[in-house]
């Protein structure tokens, strides 16, 4: 069988080895993930949060990662059929931009006079691709291995200076990160003006209820039920059962 020519991507995408690595990568997370909960929950007693404080924080983080996770489970499958199982389980398990990486890989294709999918899309092609997406994927966890201890020292150093910057900076700048990916979806379409608004209303009435109720457990939910009830509006708009918002022709 030549790699040249053949269009059996299925021989080299579930071949043993990238079997091996998407397991090794997420038995890695697995490891992580006990570590940093058993950190916290030593860090937690330490500086006075109890216990129930961090349950609550535990759940909180859970819920929260329902909704990104679905997202991520769509990119999932439509990726199956271009670079299979295995290949697709490295590329969610890991932090990068599934956008990003396939454009990357696409990019690849392209040099070789072939298209994801398409023509030309040989054994060869797809390992090259494979392998350009794989670089660009770990491109972010260098960074981040490189870029965390620079600004961890930044940060001490500002906290010194002024501690209120700093109590301060973290939150903005998370408000200011989920800000600028609102933004990007915005111009794409009515139908994205719509789930941002959705969402954004949803989690803004969860949230009073939760405050003026006190129910704590509500602001738990609260990014997750947001996240939900915007794809359920949107699905019913989508398929024109509320409002007709279809793109008009060029």
């Amino acid at each position: 069988m030549n790699p040249e020519t053949s269009t059996d991507i299925w021989a080299v995408a579930q071949s043993p080895i990238v079997w091996i690595c998407a397991l090794a990568v997420f038995v890695i997370v697995l490891v992580q993930s006990l570590i940093y909960m058993r950190a916290a929950r030593h860090a937690g007693e330490d500086v006075g949060v109890s216990k129930k404080d961090l349950n609550r924080g535990f759940r909180s983080g859970a819920v929260a990662s329902i909704g990104p996770s679905l997202a991520v489970v769509l990119v999932a499958i439509a990726l199956l059929t271009l670079f299979g199982t295995p290949a697709v389980l490295l590329r969610i398990g890991l932090v990068g931009s599934a956008a990003t990486e396939t454009a990357s890989a696409q990019i690849a294709a392209d040099t070789m006079g072939a298209s994801l999918g398409g023509a030309g899309w040989t054994q060869q092609v797809f390992v090259v691709a494979f392998f350009a997406m794989t670089i660009s994927g770990a491109a972010w966890m260098i960074t981040t291995l490189i870029m965390t201890p620079i600004l961890k020292r930044g940060g001490t150093k500002l906290s010194e200076v002024n501690p209120t910057a700093m109590a301060i900076i973290p939150g903005a700048a998370l408000i200011a990160a989920f800000m600028a990916l609102s933004i990007t979806e915005l111009p794409k379409s009515p139908i994205h003006v719509i789930a941002v608004v959705v969402s954004a209303a949803t989690m803004t009435v969860l949230l009073f209820i939760a405050e003026r109720f006190k129910q704590g457990w509500l602001k738990e939910w609260a990014l997750g039920l947001g996240i939900i009830v915007s794809l359920v509006v949107v699905y019913f708009v989508h398929h024109g059962y509320i409002g007709d918002f279809t793109p008009p022709s060029i």
